[in-house]
């Protein structure tokens, strides 16, 4: 029983976190959000939306479709950014039928 639950401690205590990190892009500049994905692989961007006032808008996006999870594809898409309104993200989505083949 004791060593049970040495394995286990050991187990979780090696496991690596996978909390994201969350950043507002009108604060940052493009190269610098493409350069946190880089480096963090993933991240929660927060933006304002574009046609409502005082909504902020959220969601994951990754460094690469690698990271989405099972059964979601990694598709391009934009959010604003210090220097530009449209800096170049990816962000996972349910793939499709279509993206199937």
């Amino acid at each position: 029983m004791r060593r049970a639950a040495l394995c286990l401690c050991i187990l979780a205590v090696s496991l690596p976190a996978h909390a994201l990190s969350r950043y507002a892009t009108p604060t940052l500049t493009c190269a610098r959000i493409q350069a946190i994905l880089k480096e963090e692989n993933a991240a929660i961007l927060r933006y304002p939306s574009p046609r409502i006032a005082d909504l902020t808008l959220y969601d994951i996006y990754v460094s690469n479709g690698r990271f989405c999870s099972n059964g979601e594809v990694g598709v391009t898409t934009y959010v604003p950014a210090k220097d530009t309104r449209q800096c170049r993200v990816m962000e996972c989505r349910q793939r499709t039928s279509d993206e199937n083949r």
